[in-house]
């Protein structure tokens, strides 16, 4: 089984780019994306229903703003959307999680928030990180195969980042946030990309658009594909695929194949 998980940075936008063509080559079974920001209304049919996938939206109460999608060519079934969090009034409306099952393999379609805007969102980011280590317990410990996927928007080490001194203070790269991902990890979280490269630079996953940062590669790893014990022990490679996939958006897609 092939999964893919993707920031598209805007399904609408990442579809003119040529997003359908470059989904075709790569052929995965279980498709997930963040940051959508999009409606299926506004989007062609053989995206808002495509012939032969199971399809399950979950955009942002507000337009135009963050949201998953999960996009299946095995059977979908739909499990929960958001995290257990007191932080907003109703369950998860900025569409950042949706967990849906396919076959034996579930999947979390993760979109966590980004704390660089300004300090109240680097707080609710926060709280929203150690709310989610809690909530995922529960998913690590299914009896069957488990993945968390997704754009985490934290990069764990100094090899997921191109430049750690210059970025001690930034979001996203904070002493706790990347405390918070050893604890992840200590949970029983498996970083399949980490250990198919092993201990070196990169990949990276994010570019800046300024700076020359693509050409550089001058990136940051903060899209993951992390698996409980039963999906780790049916791991056979992973990559990500920055050529082609920067012309889509400004996330590369990580692919993982398993085994039966």
């Amino acid at each position: 089984m092939r999964v893919v998980t993707w920031n598209l940075n805007g399904l609408r936008a990442a579809h003119k780019k040529g997003l359908t063509s470059f989904l075709d080559r790569i052929n995965a079974d279980v498709l997930l994306f963040q940051e959508t920001r999009a409606l299926p209304e506004q989007m062609p049919a053989d995206w808002s229903e495509p012939e032969g996938h199971d399809v399950i939206w979950h955009p942002a109460k507000k337009k135009g703003y963050s949201g998953v999608m999960t996009c299946s060519k095995i059977n979908a079934e739909e499990i929960e959307r958001g995290i257990d969090t007191e932080l907003d009034s109703e369950r998860d409306p900025e569409g950042r999680v949706l967990v849906t099952k396919h076959s034996n393999f579930l999947c979390i379609n993760m979109y966590l928030p980004n704390g660089s805007s300004r300090v109240e969102r680097q707080k609710y980011k926060d709280q929203w990180l150690e709310d989610m280590l809690s909530w995922s317990i529960k998913y690590l410990n299914y009896s069957g195969p488990a993945l968390l996927c997704g754009d985490l928007n934290v990069a764990h080490t100094e090899n997921d980042i191109w430049d750690p001194r210059g970025n001690r203070k930034t979001s996203g790269f904070l002493d706790h946030e990347r405390n918070w991902f050893d604890r992840l990890l200590d949970l029983g979280w498996r970083d399949l990309v980490r250990e198919h490269y092993g201990d070196t630079k990169g990949p990276y996953s994010w570019w800046s658009n300024r700076g020359r940062a693509r050409e550089l590669n001058r990136g940051w790893r903060i899209d993951y594909i992390l698996a409980n014990r039963a999906a780790s022990s049916m791991f056979e490679t992973a990559e990500i695929i920055r050529e082609g996939g920067l012309v889509i958006s400004d996330h590369a897609p990580v692919v993982v194949d398993f085994h039966d």
